[in-house]
């Protein structure tokens, strides 16, 4: 059993200082009994432009995570946290994980961007679980969760929570709400999103809709569009209608799936290819 918070707030897009005091006061006043706080997409920087990616991106060993490292031992909170990161002049939407025990224990790169991150990020070229505490932990990033392929492949990694850090906007705040219900079902793993709300560059409105995600994709609780905090306890080893009666992931049938059949009409012919 485990007791995540997600935190749902505003961030300044280009303000490095005004987001890491801000989540910093988050993770300091958070409930004595959370476990794992979550933030969401590029908080630490929120979302750059081609003009200041350089200046607001940082890497992996940079003094905002060793700040974050610091507070997470002191709090004895796990976080999760998006950021723009600078590696080797390569620039990614980045995710870390940040834990007491361990500091930096994991990170991932989106692999899929969105519209507005093309030109500004490099694509991830894998995906990431790690085990926290006897929990198979994985990662996801806004735009990948419309993707079944990705929190499969999580689930092939044997992923039982998924962590998804998003930065969501006006009008698709429904489709993300589908998205990780859906993911959740399909893989028998509880799933978590965080949202930004407020305004950022170029008048975007985020949706806010924080939400956690039972295996069964029914949700167990949900945010509003403000400002806030919401927690709840879960058992990632919880026990479902999906592993004592189906698995999706052990019955479905790989060997047919995406193959063409041509029908040749003259000859009632049909051709698997």
């Amino acid at each position: 059993m485990i007791e995540i918070e997600l935190a749902q707030l505003e961030c300044k897009d280009g303000d490095l200082e005004y987001n890491l005091n801000k989540a910093c006061y988050a993770i300091m006043n958070c409930s004595a009994s959370t476990d794992l706080i979550i933030f969401p997409e590029t908080y630490l920087s929120g979302f750059p432009t081609k003009e200041n990616l350089k200046a607001i991106s940082q890497p992996l060993n940079g003094s905002n995570i060793q700040t974050l490292q610091t507070l997470s031992k002191e709090k004895n909170v796990a976080i999760a946290m998006g950021m723009a990161e600078e590696h080797e002049g390569t620039f990614y939407n980045t995710t870390v994980f940040i834990t007491p025990e361990d500091g930096l224990l994991a990170y991932y790169r989106k692999t899929h961007l969105w519209l507005t991150d093309h030109g500004i990020f490099d694509a991830g070229d894998r995906y990431s679980c790690v085990e926290w505490r006897g929990v198979k932990i994985g990662f996801l990033i806004c735009f990948d969760i419309e993707y079944p392929e990705s929190a499969r492949a999580l689930g092939e990694l044997g992923t039982e929570l998924l962590i998804v850090t998003n930065g969501n906007m006006d009008p698709y705040g429904s489709t993300h709400r589908t998205a990780i219900m859906a993911r959740a079902q399909e893989n028998h793993m509880f799933a978590v999103m965080t949202n930004r709300v407020g305004l950022g560059n170029d008048g975007l409105v985020f949706h806010g809709g924080s939400c956690m995600v039972n295996p069964m994709g029914h949700l167990l609780c949900e945010a509003g569009r403000e400002e806030c905090s919401i927690k709840m306890k879960i058992d990632p080893k919880q026990m479902t209608q999906f592993e004592t009666e189906f698995n999706y992931l052990k019955e479905r049938r790989i060997k047919i799936t995406g193959q063409k059949i041509h029908h040749h009409a003259k000859n009632s012919d049909w051709i698997i290819s």
